[in-house]
């Protein structure tokens, strides 16, 4: 009895519930996006629900079958008509008995995150892995009367150079294809690698495709193209499941070993929506079953790891060894993608322990862009990756910056959602706000923040890097981080000894920055400094031509404070530069040119891995780099001296 605590996911929200609440009350009173048409009456069947059971580290809490209401005869029947899936409940019919950890589906919420994945651009040839051959066979006669697949071989030799072999699949479907009058013993080959016939199709207009998919811990993009003509047709974004399992990567490793069988439930979540996601593009595409056939993923080393099946624990301490670091090519069939049997998965080479296969497929995309000049190149999320070249030689590094940069774990900090606030400004004079939310073009102030016809959640990464830097210009904080309440104390509120810093005064839920967000902030910028400096000094580096963001979160930073907040050493904001979702479309170029392969493969072995954990000056570095340098300086008390009595 009484109220117990509920965490909906994949937005991380957290509301209070009274015993026997239905999940749906609760929701709707928390402002969770929980599809319903019928009011939660159990009539509509579309406020659908996941309830998360096990031991939740992160949560500090243990969902049980005892925390929630038995199955109701409305559910029951909806579970018998195939309106609600195995493993679902209805919100409206689930009643709140202790704490809960509950995942919205996608197709249960009324409105996506708001995530842009901005590719970044390439060039590279057409030379896909899969290619069609339309060839016609001789007519057969008693004296020359070859097996229709021996026909097959010999004409792709003859006409297009091609020394194949036959698949079980193209021998039991050929006979089928070249019989019929009409088609007039034409047939068009699928080949893959020029060395297997991977399938027969009839003689028709139909083109292959092929998909990039960059498996981020917070969401997953995939990038369809025509592989034979080399356009992009189809792209999509939508969140990573796993959140529901942490926030943060090492969370959901800790998931899996404080839960048996954890990285079966993050394996299965993680390939069930990818399977989603593929399916939906060959319905809107127009696909047939066997016209998607080539993949290329990318992911970090523990995303990458747990999407093959692979279990990531070794990941979660040192000397964090990889299961596997080769780039590998896997069956589709093994991974449970709806795709073809004919259809292969593959996935880029990884550079070492916690830098993954998205950083190679970025790297991938900027290989001439980085020879023969300093360039560094940094993929800022929960745990940072940097790529730095200079004199000719490029090692490699991750920093455990955390998810604060991202607005997890701060006080007012959202994911991307529509009506969080992106751009912050505070006046250095009169210490006022201004900021742009996320969906509108208009900037808001105290004078017309009441126009926005929503409230505030909070304020997302990007937003977080703009205020903690406006915080310092405005000098409500010194260079240590500490706030200045004398500046303007009717911007700050006490409780106790802790001043926190009101942004925006909001009836339900005001937006405020407190002493542990910037501390917060402080840790996960002085860690990426710290790697940063520590690759810079092993190539004896020191100034960079170019600084490249790359990934969502990057493509999203104003560079002028990607500079002023002092990540990243040397950084004047004139060679700072996004270039958008640079793994997917390092995975995209794969896709398209076999030689791209070739190339990262090659390349990857070249690169040099720098395991910060272990480097001695990394906690140098990492403290000097926690003040805010556009920050007036701290001033230090000094206590009055006491005068010595003379005699």
């Amino acid at each position: 009895m009484g109220t117990h605590t509920i965490i909906f996911t994949p937005t991380g929200l957290q509301a209070t519930a009274e015993d026997g609440e239905t999940v749906y009350e609760v929701g709707l009173k928390a402002g969770v996006d929980i599809q319903s048409i019928c009011g939660g009456k159990g009539l509509c069947k579309r406020c659908q629900i996941e309830i998360d059971r096990g031991k939740h580290a992160k949560f500090k809490m243990d969902v049980t079958e005892d925390n929630y209401s038995k199955l109701s005869p409305t559910e029951k029947k909806a579970i018998h008509d195939g309106e609600l899936p195995k493993g679902r409940r209805l919100s409206c019919r689930t009643k709140v008995r202790g704490n809960l950890v509950i995942d919205i589906p996608a197709d249960s919420r009324e409105r996506e995150t708001s995530i842009q994945k901005k590719s970044t651009k390439f060039e590279t040839k057409l030379n896909p892995a899969i290619r069609l051959y339309m060839v016609q066979l001789p007519i057969p006669t008693l004296e020359d009367n070859p097996s229709d697949g021996e026909a097959l071989v010999k004409m792709l030799h003859d006409e297009h150079g091609l020394f194949v072999s036959p698949s079980h699949r193209m021998l039991i479907k050929l006979q089928g294809i070249l019989r019929p009058s009409e088609n007039k013993r034409t047939v068009i080959a699928v080949v893959r690698d020029g060395q297997v016939i991977i399938d027969v199709w009839p003689p028709s207009p139909f083109d292959l495709y092929g998909a990039a998919i960059d498996i981020g811990s917070t969401s997953i993009a995939l990038y369809v193209f025509n592989l034979t003509t080399g356009e992009p047709v189809y792209e999509t974004v939508a969140m990573n499941p796993q959140i529901r399992f942490g926030e943060d990567l090492m969370s959901r490793v800790s998931y899996i070993m404080m839960n048996k069988g954890g990285e079966v439930k993050l394996t299965a979540a993680i390939r069930t929506q990818i399977r989603e996601m593929i399916a939906e593009a060959v319905k809107i595409l127009e696909l047939g079953d066997n016209q998607l056939l080539d993949v290329i993923c990318v992911g970090n080393p523990i995303m990458h790891h747990l999407f093959i099946g692979a279990n990531p624990i070794e990941l979660g301490v040192a000397p964090f060894t990889l299961a596997i670091k080769d780039w590998v090519d896997i069956p589709a069939g093994q991974l449970d993608l709806g795709l073809s049997d004919m259809a292969q998965v593959s996935l880029f080479p990884l550079i070492g322990g916690h830098v993954g296969a998205d950083t190679s497929a970025a790297y991938l995309t900027q290989i001439e862009r980085m020879k023969g000049s300093s360039v560094l190149l940094v993929d800022i999320g929960t745990n940072a990756e940097i790529v730095l070249s200079h004199n000719g030689k490029v090692v490699a590094a991750s920093s455990p910056t955390g998810p604060a940069l991202e607005g997890a774990e701060i006080s007012s900090g959202v994911r991307a959602t529509n009506g969080a606030i992106e751009r912050v400004r505070i006046d250095p004079d009169t210490k006022d706000y201004r900021v742009k939310v996320i969906g509108k073009e208009k900037w808001f102030d105290k004078s017309n923040i009441h126009d926005l016809d929503q409230i505030i959640p909070g304020i997302c990464g990007s937003g977080i890097f703009e205020v903690m830097v406006e915080l310092a210009n405005a000098g409500l904080i010194d260079q240590s981080g500490l706030f200045k309440p004398e500046i303007a104390p009717d911007k700050f509120i006490k409780k106790g000894n802790v001043w926190t810093y009101i942004l925006i005064e909001q009836a339900d839920k005001p937006i405020v920055i407190q002493q542990t967000d910037i501390r917060a902030v402080q840790l996960a910028k002085a860690a990426l400094y710290a790697g940063v400096q520590l690759l810079a000094e092993s190539l004896k580096c020191e100034t960079f031509d170019e600084i490249l963001l790359a990934g969502a979160f990057g493509t999203h930073l104003d560079s002028k404070y990607v500079s002023e907040i002092g990540i990243i050493p040397n950084a004047p904001s004139n060679i700072i530069s996004s270039i958008g979702n640079a793994a997917g479309m390092g995975a995209a170029m794969a896709l398209l040119n076999i030689d791209e392969r070739k190339n990262i493969i090659k390349a990857v072995k070249q690169i040099d891995k720098i395991e910060t954990a272990t480097e001695q000056k990394f906690q140098d570095y990492f403290i000097n780099a926690m003040k805010f340098p556009t920050a007036p300086l701290a001033i230090k008390s000094n206590k009055r001296n006491r005068r010595r009595k003379t005699q």
